[in-house]
């Protein structure tokens, strides 16, 4: 896949640096299975309390827009049934609440979050049959453009809750650095994002970020969640603008694209429905 490059101005409102020290959800070591089509949410016990990294999964769809509805709920419902496989932690797909990019070239409309305890049950979960099956039949054909970003994220696995809740509101955020840019300037940015009493630390209740391995991700080199507890909070965070300016600042020279979008965590598969 070509990878894009974005070379419009950032804006104060598409870029959105989210700071703060994660807090629990759930109790430790517990893991949610949400989209069993049996349940709407059930949890289970972690077998990876031991591991120390979490693997962050996220995958954007653009779903070409003639497609029809049916087609649309069949490829969520599939992908969210996918919680099922053994190397999945943590898994849910629905629709983009709002696309806040600055390009137009990455109008995506769905997303899938993931968790894995280790890079290897990412790479399971990646040729799992089952996985093949849904991208090859529900996925590819309907979809327009797909992108991933991964990363080994901050948080700890069985040091906090890897499970968002249901109607959770979250803000994602995709940076890229310039070209010539090295290791230097991507610690730059994570130590910025990382900051861990900094923007929005009243609306925000966990946050993860780091730098991408995915060679899917068209470039971008870091990626960051935000999870508030709804979308009131998440549209408070964005009014903290006096904050989102001055982090902003410490990196705005370095970046050549950001992607952000906010994501609503469904409470059921029916609520996959555009």
């Amino acid at each position: 896949m070509m990878s894009l490059r974005v070379n419009s101005p950032i804006s104060s409102s598409t870029f959105s640096l989210l700071l703060h020290k994660p807090k629990p959800i759930f109790p430790l070591s517990l893991i949610s299975k949400p989209f069993s089509p049996a349940r709407k949410f059930t949890i289970k016990m972690s077998s990876s309390s031991s591991s120390t990294q979490t693997i962050e999964h996220i995958v954007l769809f653009k779903v070409n827009e003639k497609t029809e509805p049916t087609k649309i709920n069949t490829m969520l419902n599939r992908l969210n049934n996918l919680i099922s496989l053994d190397q999945v932690l943590y898994l849910s797909a629905g629709p983009i609440f709002r696309n806040k990019s600055a390009s137009s070239q990455y109008n995506f409309t769905h997303l899938l979050h993931s968790r894995y305890k280790s890079k290897e049950d990412l790479n399971g979960y990646g040729v799992h049959p089952d996985h093949q099956s849904v991208v090859k039949e529900n996925v590819l054909p309907i979809c327009d453009d797909i992108m991933a970003v991964d990363w080994v994220s901050n948080l700890e696995n069985g040091s906090s809750s890897l499970v968002v809740k249901p109607g959770s509101a979250m803000k994602i955020t995709f940076l890229k650095l310039k070209e010539g840019f090295g290791g230097t300037e991507k610690g730059v940015v994570l130590d910025t994002i990382g900051i861990k009493n900094g923007v929005g630390k009243d609306f925000i209740e966990q946050i993860s970020f780091g730098e991408n391995f995915s060679p899917r991700a068209k470039g971008f080199t870091i990626g960051s969640i935000a999870v508030c507890q709804g979308v009131e909070e998440l549209d408070k965070l964005d009014l903290n603008q006096q904050g989102v300016e001055k982090e902003k600042e410490k990196v705005r020279d370095l970046l050549d694209g950001v992607i952000v979008l906010d994501y609503v965590v469904p409470n059921s598969l029916s609520t996959a429905n555009l």
